[in-house]
């Protein structure tokens, strides 16, 4: 329904050769909303990298106490056994002085005694020692085991987005040279279309050799459902002078749309895709060049994993 009431608006705005304040307030908000759903999913890696930093510290930190341990358990083995000897050697230099006089005999006995005791203690601090060990054990073992998971989740990731990327480049090999580029960097894809291949100047019609390329690029997407899709429409900063839009922020958004509608008509799944409109403020080149504002004027489909099985573990 409200696809439709779009479709309704736009067409009343063409007809009457001017877009109403409504609709460019309402592209606005959608834009913004866009940027910040954008930006949050930067921000999820920024942090799902940052718990990895963070439990790896955690091990490093345990392991360290844990070696700590393991040196004062050996030395309270060491002075368990020493302790052992000394008593054995006292009993026997007790027995042998058991004939001597009942002084000296008292005194063996009490150091005797001392001994014993000494050698409780250092059986019971050996004992906590070694319990605190087996606990600290554990739950190293435990943190090893998340921070192998989460490594296992982010290398698949990483897989599927390197396959996603060659199947991409393979479906779209016929464009190489014809301003396409496919990229991957920072855990996603960047598939970048100058308007050279898309769309004629002023205009948000895809061409027939371009809409061949984004239709190839569908097939690829409809077969992985779980790839979050963002579509980012971009111009040069020469001023929009065409009568039915407002300006080139506008028809960023439109030629956004324009892929989106192909991409759905193609199978790719709706919820996956977002359109955005970036109008001339993210260059990638110089708008002092007709060469730089050729690159300038582009769609940008930026290709992200799904994080929730990632986030899911960080929450357990």
């Amino acid at each position: 329904m409200f696809k439709k009431i779009i479709v309704l608006v736009v067409a009343i705005a063409t007809l009457s050769s001017c877009v109403s304040k409504k609709l460019y307030q309402e592209l606005d908000r959608k834009y913004e909303k866009l940027q910040e759903s954008n930006s949050s999913l930067i921000q999820e890696k920024d942090n799902l990298l940052a718990s990895k930093k963070e439990l790896v510290a955690n091990l490093e930190k345990l392991q360290n106490q844990y070696d700590e341990l393991s040196i004062k358990r050996e030395i309270l083995d060491n002075e368990f056994v020493s302790l052992q000897h000394k008593y054995k050697n006292l009993d026997e230099s007790y027995n042998l002085l058991s004939t001597q006089s009942s002084k000296k005999l008292a005194d063996e006995s009490k150091k005797n005694q001392e001994l014993l005791v000494q050698l409780e203690e250092k059986e019971q601090n050996l004992v906590a020692e070694s319990t605190r060990l087996e606990k600290l054990q554990k739950e190293l073992n435990q943190r090893s085991q998340q921070i192998t998971e989460l490594q296992t989740l982010i290398d698949a990731k990483e897989a599927q987005m390197q396959q996603l990327k060659q199947a991409i480049s393979n479906a779209l090999h016929n464009f190489e040279g014809k301003g396409l580029t496919v990229v991957h960097k920072n855990g996603k894809i960047y598939v970048s279309m100058e308007n050279k291949l898309l769309f004629n100047s002023g205009s948000w019609a895809v061409g027939t050799e371009g809409k061949k390329a984004v239709e190839q690029l569908a097939g690829v997407l409809s077969e992985n459902k779980d790839i979050q899709v963002l579509i980012e429409g971009h111009t040069d900063n020469d001023p929009y002078k065409g009568e039915t839009l407002l300006d080139n922020w506008d028809l960023s958004v439109k030629r956004a749309t324009a892929i989106v509608r192909i991409l759905k008509g193609k199978g790719v799944n709706p919820t996956q895709i977002t359109a955005a409109g970036r109008g001339e403020f993210v260059p990638v080149d110089t708008n002092k060049t007709s060469k730089g504002k050729a690159k300038n004027r582009r769609i940008e489909i930026i290709l992200a994993p799904n994080f929730d099985e990632i986030s899911k573990l960080l929450n357990e």
